[in-house]
């Protein structure tokens, strides 16, 4: 779970804490059920909590845009996991994703991968990583060719 959830879990529970609290208090002379109680205090600090994220955690409009770049990162060492690579690329800038592709049959990695990050911090990557010795490996990284669509028409004439 990512940090963002985490604080929304725990978001979710105090409001909760709350809620059951302010239920309780304002129905003290009720004779409802203490679980009763806790339930409709749940469900008051989900509500809250649900608003307040949507209102305070709205990316802003142009946080989507941002225009990215995929990278091959080629000759990698069988040894580097997602986290090494990560790292490496993110002295040079933000790093959105890592993937290492491995052999389906064997689950060993194949020495390759790809890498998103921002356009500029990847032509800032594809510059500087270009050749460099990785964990005795000279790195291959270049802009991710698109993948053919499956679905082109054959030319059988």
């Amino acid at each position: 779970m990512n940090s963002s959830g985490r604080k929304t879990l725990v978001t979710i529970l105090i409001l909760a804490i709350l809620g059951y609290v302010m239920v309780t208090f304002l129905l003290a002379n009720s004779q409802i059920d203490s679980a009763v109680l806790f339930a409709l205090g749940i469900v008051i600090g989900g509500l809250v909590a649900i608003t307040i994220n949507k209102t305070t955690i709205a990316q802003p409009d142009n946080a989507s845009t941002i225009p990215t770049k995929t990278l091959y990162v080629g000759n990698l060492p069988y040894r580097a996991n997602e986290q090494a690579v990560r790292e490496l690329f993110e002295e040079k800038g933000q790093v959105f994703s890592v993937r290492l592709l491995k052999d389906k049959n064997t689950g060993k990695r194949r020495g390759f991968g790809f890498v998103e990050m921002p356009e500029g911090d990847a032509n800032k990557a594809i510059k500087e990583l270009n050749e460099m010795e990785f964990q005795q490996r000279t790195l291959k990284v270049r802009e991710a060719k698109q993948k053919q669509e499956e679905s082109e028409p054959n030319s059988i004439a």
